[in-house]
């Protein structure tokens, strides 16, 4: 059984005999009133009505304590471990060593194949499942609670590495439930901050920053830690100390390089932060747009002290590019700057296709009227991709990586020639990245590719080293 269970169990025990107490002893007193005292109370109408009123009014009562009561619930009613706010309630009063997440990332998927009944008991049996991972391993009154769809929170009076493993070897065993398959995310803290609503930001943080990194392991974090990396993003961003290096794209056709792509880091005291780090940040805080706006800054400043004929890519989101104030604020500062907007090439990437569509294409036309370039990144990875792909007609399409690097596979080969050929067939450039030798170059140029990054092409160049090379 939960805790969450045990506790609403007491809670409701405890309810029961507040309410039962009041009716006792008003019976009692009536008893005692009507038949054990030595003058009996005459059952006149007027006391009869009055005794009538005291027992309606106490029965009344209790029955609006007990429905107050319960509408103040432990339980989240689909899986019976702790809602949130109880859960919240008793980390604060027990102080566990370790809070998790846990995240089924695939929830939206499964709600499409599978019946309400089903999801219900998926989640019921989740956390009955991972309450008895723990107790299997000796560590018993955990703290569950389901938050929001698919997040479940523990608080666990274990170490770090104990509830590491244990999760690890939980999403392990039950990557598919009720032949239900599950995609498991989680991530691991020491409990040392008493913010504990900030806490649970700063794990859904963490779990972000591994799905944009792709990591297979979890590490462990502190609150303190993150919490102190959020002020020092939080600051470099204000200071605009962006670290820029410039990963070169070697045109096949002229074997020269003309296009560098930039990648970023903040930097606070010499020291670095990365963009797995930063990004979560920065998009929980609401500060995207700000970031994009700096970082076209930098952009600007760059290219008119390179040579003319040099453009630099740069992923910007595409939450900043559908804002109208973003846009506003981007043009102004490229007219003001004089720089050649053809030397710019903004790289998209979406997950899934933008609800309003034919809208978020009309926008990405006026970046493309002003003499913009815009690149598809990662083209191949996501249905959306190709839906973008048949709606707008992009400048370049960088394909994603795992056709690079599994390029020996028969499969895999012949759909990056398929897309190539496509996109060649509709005027837009093809770039490879993650080419690291010389067999795969002369393969992709056979199959018709343009531009190729990666080892074999160079590494990434400081802001001092490109402005040397090129002033």
């Amino acid at each position: 059984m939960l805790l969450s269970e045990k506790k609403e169990r007491e809670r409701r025990f405890k309810l029961a005999l507040r309410a039962a107490l009041p009716i006792l002893m008003l019976v009692g007193l009536i008893f005692y009133s009507l038949f054990f005292r030595d003058e009996h109370l005459n059952l006149t109408i007027e006391n009869e009505v009055l005794i009538g009123a005291i027992v309606f009014i106490s029965v009344y009562f209790i029955y609006f304590l007990i429905d107050i009561s319960a509408k103040e619930t432990l339980l989240d009613q689909k899986s019976q471990g702790y809602n949130q706010k109880a859960f919240i309630e008793q980390v604060i009063e027990s102080k566990p060593q370790t809070l998790a997440l846990l995240i089924i990332d695939n929830l939206d998927t499964i709600r499409e194949n599978y019946s309400y009944n089903d999801i219900d008991i998926l989640l019921y049996t989740f956390i009955h499942k991972l309450n008895q991972e723990f107790n299997n391993n000796n560590i018993k009154d955990t703290i569950i609670a389901r938050e929001y769809n698919a997040e479940f929170l523990i608080g666990v009076d274990a170490k770090s590495t104990e509830v590491k493993h244990i999760i690890k070897n939980f999403k392990e065993k039950y990557s598919s439930l009720n032949d239900i398959e599950l995609d498991i995310k989680f991530a691991v803290m020491t409990n040392s901050s008493d913010d504990i609503y900030q806490s649970i930001i700063n794990l859904k943080d963490v779990i972000q920053s591994q799905a944009q990194t792709k990591k297979l392991s979890t590490p462990i974090y502190d609150a303190k830690d993150i919490s102190q990396t959020e002020n020092y993003t939080v600051e470099a961003l204000k200071n605009k100390e962006l670290v820029l290096s410039f990963r070169p794209l070697l045109n096949l056709d002229k074997n020269r390089v003309d296009i560098y792509e930039l990648s970023v880091k903040l930097s606070h005291n010499h020291k670095y932060i990365l963009p797995k780090t930063f990004l979560p940040i920065i998009n929980r805080l609401g500060l995207g747009r700000d970031y994009d706006l700096v970082l076209f800054e930098k952009v600007l400043e760059i290219l008119p002290l390179i040579d003319d004929d040099i453009s630099i890519s740069f992923n910007l989101s595409p939450f900043s590019l559908r804002d109208s104030s973003f846009q506003k604020n981007f043009f102004k500062k490229l007219t003001d700057s004089k720089v050649n907007p053809s030397r710019l090439i903004i790289e998209l990437y979406e997950r899934k296709t933008h609800h309003n569509l034919s809208g978020y294409l009309e926008i990405l036309k006026t970046f493309r009227a002003k003499g913009v370039k815009i690149a598809i990144d990662n083209f191949g990875s996501s249905n959306a991709s190709m839906e973008y792909m048949k709606h707008f007609h992009f400048d370049l399409v960088q394909f994603d990586r795992d056709f690079v690097t599994n390029l020996e596979d028969n499969n895999t080969n012949a759909m990056l020639k398929s897309l190539i050929d496509m996109s060649k067939s509709m005027g837009i450039t093809t770039v490879a990245k993650w080419v690291d030798n010389s067999s795969k170059k002369a393969k992709l140029k056979d199959m018709g590719i343009e531009y190729i990054q990666g080892f074999s092409v160079g590494k990434p160049l400081s802001k001092t080293t490109l402005i040397e090379q090129y002033n």
